[in-house]
């Protein structure tokens, strides 16, 4: 067995390694920001997917806002963002969402704006229409903060992508997850080319940094996330982001194996040396933590 993993066998949930643990001391925070988000009837994915990182990101007035409702109409093993069947659920779109991100944005006067949204497979265009509008919204009330968009596949619709675009965000995020051979059991509505070919036309078709993130320790090798970072460079990918999956409930996909933190800097210096302008890799980095930082270092890497 590598050094790098910590095997879990069958049988009660192991304690989690030291480098995997946060201490929640934030509630005062917390609980305000949770209060004005529920006043506008919006989401975050801080909430809803169970970040490890939210005391620390509502603490500094941090977030990344959920739009097109809080029920997805995918299942992913990994993601406890609550599912909805749209012939049982009334999936209906809050069409004052847009300008209420916009308002809480404001109100938390926030410099650097992440919009993510669960799937929305039942709407004609992805909900890609609704997504662009937020953009705007947001980039009308707050003019000098940069906007980053964490996008769905959209069924691969290029035109929903190229709306989003059209919109103006600085950064494109659509996430991996995970390498190809786990797809059936991670993403098993997704397709692995599909997404590459979506960050590829965001990269080509916008003025955009393009980004993408994934998870480790869901029984992957080394040379799958090799492989996949090879991948993401070949469709353009300027920024790639590594985090340990933790299993957010027990009804979700338990963890293979916890990778210690020197493997993250080795997945990290090996994504350097194939061009990326960022690599933020560690068991707690998530797709839109530190995000800002993120993208400021990436932009001082010359073209």
């Amino acid at each position: 067995m590598s050094d790098s993993l910590v095997q879990l066998s069958i049988g009660p949930r192991p304690r989690l390694p030291e480098w995997v643990r946060k201490p929640h001391t934030h509630f005062e925070s917390l609980n305000r920001l949770k209060s004005g988000l529920r006043r506008l009837n919006l989401h975050t994915v801080c909430e809803s997917a169970r970040c490890p990182n939210i005391h620390e990101c509502f603490s500094k007035a941090a977030a990344t806002f959920m739009i097109l409702g809080n029920r997805c109409t995918r299942g992913c093993g990994f993601c406890s963002v609550p599912k909805g069947n749209p012939a049982k659920h009334e999936m209906r779109l809050d069409p004052s969402e847009p300008a209420n991100v916009a308002r809480m944005a404001a109100a938390m006067n926030l410099r650097y704006v992440v919009i993510t949204s669960v799937n929305r497979d039942d709407l004609p265009d992805g909900g890609s229409a609704h997504f662009a509008e937020t953009v705007r919204q947001v980039r009308r009330a707050l003019p000098e903060a940069r906007v980053e968009v964490l996008t769905p596949d959209f069924c691969g619709d290029l035109d929903a992508v190229a709306r989003v675009l059209e919109a103006g965000p600085q950064v494109f995020n659509h996430n991996m997850e995970t390498v190809p051979r786990l797809y059936r059991r991670v993403r098993p509505q997704a397709d692995y080319r599909q997404s590459l070919r979506v960050l590829a036309f965001a990269r080509e078709h916008g003025g955009a940094l393009t980004k993408s993130g994934f998870m480790v320790g869901l029984g992957e090798t080394e040379e799958e996330v090799h492989t996949l970072l090879r991948d993401l460079r070949d469709a353009g990918t300027d920024v790639a982001t590594i985090g340990q999956y933790l299993q957010p409930t027990r009804r979700n996909l338990p963890v293979s194996a916890y990778i210690e933190p020197q493997q993250f800097e080795r997945y990290r210096e090996y994504g350097l040396s194939l061009g990326f302008k960022m690599v933020f890799s560690g068991p707690l980095v998530r797709s839109s933590y530190m995000a800002d930082a993120v993208h400021d270092e990436a932009r001082r890497v010359p073209c």
